[in-house]
């Protein structure tokens, strides 16, 4: 239910114009650098719109793990529904492959 009220507030303001009322990144304002989740909420608002290409824009990263989201979240659901406990287990080896991936896009990013 806060997701979809999320999705509606978010639907009515376009985060690429100025002045809105919406998250800002604490990093970025800061340092001045993008990290890897900048442009989430402008490429969550480009989605929501239906535009793919700025969407990508805003952040290629972001938008290349959404079906793998979507696909761990689906699974814990149906787990959930039928009444099992289904953890997400990363380990050393997993994390380590996401923070150097995230370090990587941040670095990538910054730089072009």
């Amino acid at each position: 239910m806060a997701g979809a009220g999320a999705a509606g507030y978010l639907w009515s303001r376009d985060p690429h114009l100025p002045g809105q009322a919406l998250p800002f990144c604490p990093w970025r304002r800061l340092t001045g650098l993008q990290c890897p989740g900048c442009g989430g909420t402008r490429m969550a608002y480009d989605l929501l719109h239906g535009d793919l290409a700025a969407a990508w824009h805003d952040n290629a990263a972001l938008l290349l793990v959404l079906p793998l989201v979507a696909w761990l979240y689906a699974t814990w659901l149906r787990h959930g529904l039928a009444g099992r406990r289904r953890r997400l287990r990363l380990g050393p080896r997993g994390s380590a492959v996401v923070l150097a991936l995230a370090a990587l896009w941040t670095v990538g990013r910054n730089l072009l």
